[in-house]
């Protein structure tokens, strides 16, 4: 019998498969059968907690009256909610690269940015009670206008959260860790995810700063050594690297700190596969169906699937 079990999380819903972070993308995800949905929120201007990866309308996705929004698309913290259910988003923009990367996406009309309650009255209404909820708070520390205060955003999510009825059932995850920081204050039952990148061209971490990242909370890589026990020092219980950073070291470390290891964003066969070989608890994939038969191949266990793919 295998030991090991793998949380399996659709990235976005499915991204790879239908449009990122709406109903019909989460619905594909749950028909596929995945552990956890990792979806990202954002705050509009009259306080409604709504699923979205940009804290601006991306202008390869969104469309008004069926013309494609114009660099740069509004900040969705300056919309009404009304106002933003003017927008769809279930297409991609031809001949971006966005549609170069995703060309087995489904196009839909008529799709709109979902609240966050939305989401959840979906998975009840398919008697999904085992599935998780990985939610993304969307800020970022040197764009403050774009996004209610950390306080505020974490008090505002907690609320959608408490008012579902899913604090059992939610992680709360972010690149900037002031949110989650504020989370464990508010709701330490709650799970808090430490995502971070250490990439050439993108580095949340601050690896080479003796003053530190805006992105980590006055916590420096400098003084702690490792991301980690960085996470460890926040008191996070996750960890959420980008796949190039993860390697058999600080898997291993993580795990002697008591933390959990859920890679992004892995989305072939071989890269999954040697994700599960180093041990990691978890995998975020725009492709649940790739994870998910990779995840077979290994004899771990699955998830239920809910609804038909």
């Amino acid at each position: 019998m295998p030991t090991q079990s793998l949380d399996l999380q659709g990235h976005r819903g499915a991204r790879g498969l239908m449009p990122e972070n709406t109903l019909p993308g989460f619905s594909k995800a749950l028909a596929i059968g995945v552990n956890t949905l990792e979806l990202d929120c954002v705050i509009t201007r009259d306080d409604v907690v709504v699923v979205c990866h940009d804290r601006q309308l991306n202008p390869d996705l969104a469309r008004r009256n069926l013309e494609w929004v114009v660099a740069p698309g509004p900040v969705i913290r300056s919309l009404s909610y009304e106002e933003l259910c003017e927008y769809e988003v279930g297409r991609i923009k031809p001949d971006t690269a966005y549609a170069e990367r995703f060309p087995a996406q489904a196009p839909l009309d008529r799709v709109k940015i979902p609240r966050l309650s939305e989401v959840f009255a979906l998975v009840k209404s398919l008697g999904a009670d085992d599935v998780r909820f990985s939610i993304e708070t969307k800020l970022h520390p040197l764009r403050p206008e774009q996004s209610p205060a950390p306080q505020a955003f974490a008090e505002m999510l907690l609320k959608e959260i408490d008012a579902a009825g899913m604090i059992d059932r939610t992680s709360v995850q972010s690149f900037d860790w002031r949110t989650l920081a504020v989370m464990q204050q508010l709701a330490p039952q709650i799970p808090t995810v430490y995502l971070s990148v250490q990439q050439s061209g993108e580095d949340t971490i601050g690896t080479a700063s003796k003053t530190g990242s805006p992105w980590t909370n006055r916590i420096r890589y400098a003084e702690h050594g490792s991301v980690p026990r960085m996470v460890q020092a926040a008191a996070g219980k996750i960890w959420s690297p980008h796949q190039a950073d993860v390697n058999a070291e600080n898997v291993a470390e993580a795990h002697a700190l008591g933390l959990g290891v859920v890679v992004w964003t892995v989305n072939d066969a071989a890269g999954i596969e040697n994700m599960i070989d180093l041990g990691v608890d978890g995998i975020i994939s725009d492709y649940p169906n790739r994870l998910r038969k990779v995840a077979e191949s290994k004899g771990l266990p699955l998830p239920r699937v809910y609804g038909a793919a």
